[in-house]
């Protein structure tokens, strides 16, 4: 048996991933710039890593699962680097426009504050197994120590395991999402045995031991024992099962103090893509506020929210695709009442037609909140060139140890 060759490589950077890149390129994960590594080429990217010479930011991770689980890619790198990192790579993604601005210190979510997961899990002949994919990996790495997710979710992993035992195929493993919420754990349930009439009845009893707020089945609701319900601000709100959600509380409150700070006197504000409210509703304690989302189910429940909230503003909400059919300037200055600010939070492909519309409209304060620093470095770029400056960027790391940042931008047109 003759064993491949290794071959011997420096780190020049980190990819966009998280991987290591070396000359070629090629791609190491799980290692640092500056690190000397060996390996095994296959295509582009070295397997069976060695570290020669490690890294002074490299450190032993805090989770006992991380070298065979798939949902962290940096607990091998010091915070402080992390850190560093992430907000370069906002600041890279910006110069690549021409951009500069002011940043802001980075705001890091604590460990064991993520209130979202979606387990693998699959039936097995002894009952079920249950946790996090590998890395590019179809084995299921069990997580009963995760140092990422609230202890809500990781206390759920027994219903997980009994959900597969009942309704899990033997070939494909279901996927379980496991949502935290003000009354108890909110649970959506993907690839599960097409529902009958025994397979109900035992999920409703399943329902009932663990006392779930809400079980829904491949789109189906089983029960709602109480409505999971989300504080946002003054209001709580039901979402639709599996709908977006900031990953964490904590960094959904330093992106609101952002975008308040931003829009701080406007009376009257328009939040695009406002998903089921996680800022308009906090926003109209002290503001009049249109919503709009392409979503129907989010608006009801942002509405349904205003409605049961007291002490709010007005708020009106709008069904809409804001990719196909943007805001208007006319529709953002209407006559005799104008929006004073704009909030705009889209998914990661980022928000291009609509910023063109926003730039004409010339709306005087804009707080853009953005998943993916490449989007919207790309639409920052638009509004600058209409006059717009870009006054300070906050980056938001609620994906503890992964390769995301999300960030909060404060752009006012100068007048």
């Amino acid at each position: 048996m003759t064993h491949a060759a290794r071959h011997t490589a420096t780190i020049n950077r980190l990819g966009h991933q998280g991987d290591g890149i070396a000359d070629g390129p090629l791609f190491a994960p799980r290692t640092l710039p500056g690190e000397t590594i060996s390996g095994v080429v296959e295509g582009q990217a070295l397997t069976e890593i060695r570290i020669e010479t490690p890294s002074e930011h490299r450190v032993q991770a805090r989770c006992r699962h991380y070298k065979a689980c798939g949902g962290c890619q940096l607990q091998h790198a010091a915070d402080g680097f992390v850190a560093d990192w992430k907000q370069g790579f906002v600041q890279q993604a910006l110069i690549a426009q021409g951009l500069e601005t002011e940043f802001r210190p980075i705001h890091t979510s604590p460990g064991q504050s993520r209130r979202r997961a979606t387990f693998a899990a699959r039936r097995t002949k002894k009952g079920a197994t249950v946790g996090f994919h590998g890395r590019a990996s179809g084995v299921i790495t069990e997580i009963p120590e995760c140092t990422l997710l609230d202890p809500r979710l990781i206390a759920a992993i027994p219903m997980a395991e009994a959900l597969a035992t009942i309704g899990a195929s033997r070939k494909t493993p279901l996927a379980v999402t496991v949502t935290t919420s003000e009354v108890g754990l909110d649970v959506l349930v993907k690839h599960g045995k097409p529902l009958d009439g025994p397979l109900r009845m035992e999920l409703a009893q399943l329902m009932d031991r663990f006392k779930l707020a809400r079980l829904v089945w491949d789109d189906e609701l089983i029960g709602m024992e109480q409505a999971p319900l989300q504080r946002f601000g003054a209001a709580l709100v039901c979402p639709p099962a599996g709908s977006f959600l900031q990953a964490t509380r904590d960094g959904e409150a330093a992106l609101l103090d952002a975008v308040k700070e931003i829009t701080k006197g406007a009376k009257r504000i328009m939040d695009l893509f406002a998903g089921c409210g996680t800022f308009a509703l906090p926003l109209a304690e002290t503001a009049e506020v249109h919503a709009v989302e392409g979503e129907r189910e989010m608006i009801a429940a942002l509405d349904a929210g205003w409605r049961k909230a007291q002490g709010l503003r007005k708020v009106t909400s709008e069904t809409r695709d804001l990719f196909r059919r943007p805001i208007l300037p006319d529709e953002l200055n209407p006559f005799g009442a104008f929006y004073e600010a704009v909030v705009i939070d889209p998914p990661r492909a980022g928000a291009e037609a609509q910023v063109k519309e926003l730039a004409k409209a010339k709306t005087k304060v804009i707080a853009y909140v953005s998943c993916n620093p490449v989007s919207f470095a790309r639409d920052a770029r638009i509004l600058v060139d209409a006059g717009y400056s870009l006054n300070w960027v906050q980056v938001v790391d609620q994906f503890r140890w992964s390769s995301h940042a999300e960030l909060a931008a404060s752009f006012s047109l100068d007048s």
